[in-house]
């Protein structure tokens, strides 16, 4: 009998955390021509290669903040990454990376304490002031990216930046991650845990 309620229990609480998830998808714009203008494009880090090189999700994610800034949909790219151990820097590979793709310097914040999804949208918030954004990351991270920027009182909306086929066994693993990951923001939400790294406003000037 435990081992049933047990099973019902969890059966229960991944179906929660999907119905969350699914709620999320209203807010995503299935591209840059379809999403309305927003004062800032909210990149989220990923990977990057030994040498700084961005991995093929991070190249994406920059490449389609890219896309946006030349559509005149944002005006202001803030490209948010972990930046915690030496030689390793998701935010100054973006920032490069935008660069080469032809936006302007002073339209690229980097946010180095950007380690977590939480801690971007946190940041986002009560240190550069955002309070309207389009946020840009692939598909299957894109209902968690909206749930805590929304709940931290960011006006977000999201456009997936799939631009390639990503390995099958790759999307399985971050689907499967999303799953606890997504539980674990609720919490987060809850008690509004503040970021571990911090610091004055650096506000972005937007609405």
């Amino acid at each position: 009998m435990k081992r049933w309620i047990l099973l019902g229990v969890t059966l229960g609480s991944i179906l929660s955390v999907w119905g969350l998830w699914l709620s999320q998808r209203r807010y995503v714009y299935k591209d840059v021509a379809s999403v309305p203008q927003a004062p800032v494009a909210i990149v989220f880090g990923a990977a990057v290669y030994p040498g700084g090189r961005p991995s093929p999700v991070l190249a994406d994610r920059v490449a389609t903040a890219v896309d946006l800034y030349n559509a005149g949909k944002v005006h202001k790219l803030l490209l948010s990454g972990d930046n915690r151990f030496l030689y390793y820097n998701e935010p100054g590979a973006m920032v490069d990376l935008a660069a080469r793709l032809g936006v302007p310097r002073d339209a690229l914040q980097p946010d180095y304490g950007g380690r977590r999804t939480y801690d971007t949208c946190y940041r986002a918030r009560y240190i550069f002031g955002v309070k309207r954004a389009i946020l840009v990351t692939q598909n299957f991270h894109l209902s968690r990216a909206l749930f805590i920027c929304r709940s931290l009182g960011i006006d977000a909306v999201g456009v997936p930046a799939d631009r390639q086929p990503y390995p099958l066994g790759h999307r399985i693993s971050w689907y499967v991650r999303e799953t606890f990951a997504l539980a674990r923001s609720v919490l987060d939400v809850l008690l509004r845990r503040e970021p571990p790294v911090m610091g004055e406003p650096i506000p972005l000037g937007n609405e």
